[in-house]
């Protein structure tokens, strides 16, 4: 009797992304794979996790009303063993590392050939981790340094935006000698000598957009 098709869900906010997808896994019947529902952002997702289970999901990291990480840490709080795969465009440090803390397996880039792809889905459908060791070198590279906390993500966003430390302040109403405090303890965790610098560095490492 042959196995049952290994069941996958794909999450991508752009509908041509989550069709060439369905035939890379669905195009060679020996692969026995299908997919079984498409999700066009995090929220999607998560509702479509918990409806169909599949045996693995395919997750983009950059998706509106939810993202990627949100995702896997709600989907994962419902069902701790989840098979999840990031599969993104974007491998900056801090994606990487949001990405895999949340408890995703495996981490993929859409350019990477299809028999990666289709390798990855079935190595995490077996409970195994697939991560390419471009990627695992990012993701150890960041476990060695220190975390923003949240506020100081926020305060690095403003910098970047040209705001001064009384603008910060009063943005996030806390007082100039407080917001002196977070970029201080900004400059120490990035290891750099002044505002631009850690800018530069946050966007870099993918702790802030612009």
């Amino acid at each position: 009797m042959p196995n049952p098709p290994i069941r996958v869900l794909i999450a991508d906010d752009h509908p041509v992304v989550r069709t060439g997808l369905a035939a890379i896994l669905e195009i060679r019947p020996e692969e026995n794979m299908t997919v079984i529902g498409q999700a066009s952002n995090g929220r999607e997702a998560i509702d479509l996790f918990a409806q169909l289970q599949p045996d693995v999901a395919l997750i983009d990291l950059k998706m509106p009303e939810i993202d990627g990480v949100e995702a896997i840490v709600a989907i994962r709080q419902q069902f701790p063993t989840a098979r999840l795969v990031i599969l993104t465009t974007y491998d900056s440090e801090e994606d990487i590392y949001r990405g895999l803390h949340a408890g995703a397996k495996a981490y993929l880039l859409k350019d990477a050939p299809h028999q990666d792809l289709l390798n990855c889905v079935r190595a995490v459908y077996a409970g195994e981790s697939f991560i390419p060791p471009q990627i695992s070198a990012k993701f150890f590279q960041r476990l060695n340094l220190p975390t923003l906390t949240e506020r100081e993500c926020e305060v690095v966003r403003l910098i970047a935006t040209g705001r001064t430390n009384q603008g910060i302040a009063a943005v996030l109403g806390i007082s100039e000698g407080t917001v002196k405090f977070h970029v201080n303890n900004i400059l120490s965790k990035l290891q750099v000598s002044d505002r631009t610098e850690a800018v530069i560095l946050a966007l870099k490492r993918g702790i802030i957009t612009l």
